[in-house]
């Protein structure tokens, strides 16, 4: 079985693209998040109980973070345990210190730490996503996964450019670079005079 989720939320074309391609290799149960829950790190919902809902056959929503997702997937919801968790697939790349913020990393890191092999998946993109492609990505690695293994406690964070397969060059092994943000927190008043913040960066 692989479990599989994400942080852009359950009905994101992405992950159904990704969960679709990977059934060809096992059986496939979605648990992601009900709405977007981009940047939301590693975070863990404590203070309030988690609402689950099934959307249909092996297709649940919960009111939480990924993190969230793959604990009750894995701890709760399914009968056995994932031979692989795989979370994607995320609009745009995942690069860098990008890793700390993802919700879609975060997920993956949850796996691992359950003693999960687990990847992270994002195409580099912000518009006119080719999603099928990184599906077929995502297959390839899973596939690989299941041959040869994944050493313990490694994951993988998979970052695939915006174009047909046939122009992706081959994969590449690397380590995480640094990024340069323009962090930005944008001062606005509302109607009623009350100061509040927009933060935001790229």
């Amino acid at each position: 079985m692989i479990l599989v989720t994400n942080d852009d939320g359950v009905y994101s074309p992405g992950i159904q693209i990704l969960a679709k391609r990977l059934r060809d290799l096992d059986t496939v149960v979605i648990v992601a998040p009900d709405r977007e829950r981009s940047a939301a790190g590693h975070s863990m919902t404590l203070h309030r109980p988690l609402l689950i809902e099934e959307i249909r056959e092996s297709v649940f929503s919960v009111n939480g973070t990924p993190t969230d997702c793959v604990n009750i997937g894995v701890k709760g919801l399914l009968k056995e345990t994932p031979r692989l968790v795989v979370s994607g697939i995320n609009k745009g790349p995942n690069l860098g210190d990008d890793v700390t913020y993802s919700g879609t990393v975060a997920g993956a890191i949850e796996a691992r730490l359950l003693g999960i092999p687990s990847f992270a998946i994002s195409l580099a993109a912000r518009e006119n996503f080719l999603f099928a492609e990184a599906a077929e990505v995502a297959f390839r690695t899973a596939a690989k996964i299941f041959e040869m293994g994944l050493a313990e406690g490694t994951l993988l964070n998979v970052n695939v450019p915006n174009l047909p397969l046939r122009d992706i060059q081959g994969t590449m092994i690397t380590r995480l670079g640094k990024r340069i943000y323009h962090q930005m927190a944008v001062e606005r008043i509302d109607p009623r005079g009350k100061r509040y913040y927009w933060i935001g960066g790229g």
